[in-house]
C-alpha cells in the first residue's frame, strides 16, 4: 500500500500568469524519497470531497531542500484552480509517496547526451531531470527543447537561464514559441517532427543520448515521428503522458458482469464488478481502499498484479512498461475482466 505524509507548504512562487509551484517542507524525521521525474498525487479537500490529482515533482531530490510541484491553471480545472488561487504559505496538503516510471537517474561515471522534449506543463518533470544531468553527471551534455505560447509564459524562464549561463559548455536550451512578440529571433510555431529533426541535426553528437519526452499527445507523437526519422532507438525515448491518449477501438460489448478477488494487505475481497465499469471503481463502489490517483490509465497509483484470469485495459495499459505488462501488471482504473476466476495482488 501507498504511504501517506501531510507535508507544510514553505512557499509559493508565481512561475507566470497562470502557473505556480508549490515547495513543501521535507518532514524531519520521513522524509520524502524520490527520483527525478517522478510523481506525487495530492489529496486536496474541496467543497467537503478529497480530490485526487497527480504533479510531476519539479524539485530534484539531490539538489533542492523543499519537495516542490509546478501547477498550471486548466480551463475548468477543479484542483489545478483551487491550487494557484487558494493554497499559501503555511497551509498543509495530505501527499501520497512518489511514483512513476518516468525516471532519470544520474550516473557520475557517464558520458552522454540527454535530450529533453516539453511543452507547457510538460516541462515539470524535465526540470527535475535537467538538474540532476548538470549537477550529477559532470562529462554529460543536456538539451532541452521546450515549446510555450509567448515569452511570458515560459515557465521556470529566470531558472532555465541562469543554468544556461552557467552551464554554458554543457546546456543548451531551445524555445519554441507559438505566438511570439515581433521581434522574437528564435524558432516560431510548435515541436513538430521537422524542427526535431532540424534542431537535432544541430546539436553535438554523442556515442550514447536518451530522449525524455513530456507534454501534449500531439506533440510526443510528432517528435517520435522525428527521432524515428533520425532512426533514434526507440528503447532510448522515454515519455510521459498527462492525460492518456483516446483508444481507438471500443470493446465494450466484451465485459459482462464477473466477480474479481482482491488480494490487498493480506486480505481478500470479492469484488463484484458490473459489465463496463472498471475494477478499480467496482472495488471503491464496495468500500475496498485500493490507491488510486488519475484514474484515467497514467499515473499508476492503482497498478495491481493479475495472477489469475484474463484481463482488457482500455488503453492497453500506456502507463506500463512492457516489462510490467509481461510480468501481468494492470491499472484497475481502466481494466475490466473478461472471464471468471481473476484475482488482482496489489503490494
Amino acid at each position: 500500500m501507498a504511504n501517506y505524509y501531510t507535508l507544510k507548504i514553505k512557499e509559493v512562487v508565481q512561475e507566470t500568469s497562470d502557473t505556480i509551484t508549490i515547495h513543501f517542507k521535507q518532514p524531519i524525521f520521513k522524509k520524502v524519497k524520490y527520483k527525478a521525474g517522478q510523481y506525487l498525487t495530492l489529496l486536496t479537500p474541496i467543497n467537503g470531497n478529497t480530490e485526487r490529482r497527480s504533479y510531476s515533482m519539479s524539485s530534484n531530490p539531490d539538489t533542492d531542500s523543499t519537495v516542490a510541484i509546478t501547477v498550471k491553471r486548466v480551463e475548468g480545472g477543479l484542483v489545478s484552480n483551487h491550487l494557484n488561487d487558494q493554497v499559501k504559505q503555511g497551509d498543509s496538503l495530505e501527499i501520497m509517496e512518489p511514483m512513476g516510471n518516468f525516471l532519470f537517474e544520474p550516473d557520475a561515471d557517464a558520458t552522454r547526451h540527454v535530450v529533453l522534449f516539453g511543452a507547457g506543463s510538460g516541462i515539470t518533470p524535465l526540470m527535475s531531470i535537467l538538474k540532476s544531468v548538470l549537477y550529477k553527471e559532470p562529462n554529460s551534455r543536456v538539451s532541452l527543447i521546450y515549446g510555450s505560447r509567448n515569452e511570458e509564459s515560459i515557465i521556470f524562464k529566470a531558472q532555465l537561464d541562469k543554468l544556461q549561463a552557467e552551464f554554458s559548455d554543457r546546456f543548451t536550451l531551445v524555445n519554441v514559441l507559438s505566438q511570439p512578440s515581433a521581434d522574437w529571433g528564435g524558432y516560431h510555431g510548435r515541436v513538430d517532427s521537422i524542427k526535431t529533426i532540424n534542431i537535432m541535426n544541430l546539436l553535438p553528437k554523442f556515442d550514447k543520448s536518451l530522449y525524455y519526452l513530456c507534454g501534449p499527445e500531439g506533440m510526443m507523437e510528432e517528435v517520435q515521428n522525428g527521432l524515428k526519422r533520425l532512426q533514434v532507438s526507440t528503447s532510448d525515448i522515454h515519455y510521459e503522458r498527462f492525460v492518456a491518449a483516446e483508444e481507438q477501438e471500443s470493446t465494450e460489448g466484451e465485459f459482462k458482469d464477473q466477480v474479481v478477488k482482491i488480494n490487498l494487505d493480506d486480505e481478500i475481497y470479492e469484488v463484484n464488478v458490473p459489465a463496463g465499469t472498471s475494477i478499480l471503481d467496482a472495488a471503491l463502489d464496495e468500500g475496498v481502499d485500493l490507491p488510486y490517483s488519475c484514474q484515467s490509465g497514467v499515473c499508476t497509483a492503482c497498478m495491481g498484479r493479475c495472477k489469475t484470469g484474463e484481463i482488457h485495459m482500455q488503453d492497453g495499459g500506456q502507463g506500463l512498461t512492457d516489462a510490467e505488462k509481461a510480468e501481468g501488471y494492470v491499472l484497475t482504473c481502466v481494466s475490466h475482466p473478461l472471464g471468471e476466476d481473476i484475482e488482482i495482488e496489489f503490494d
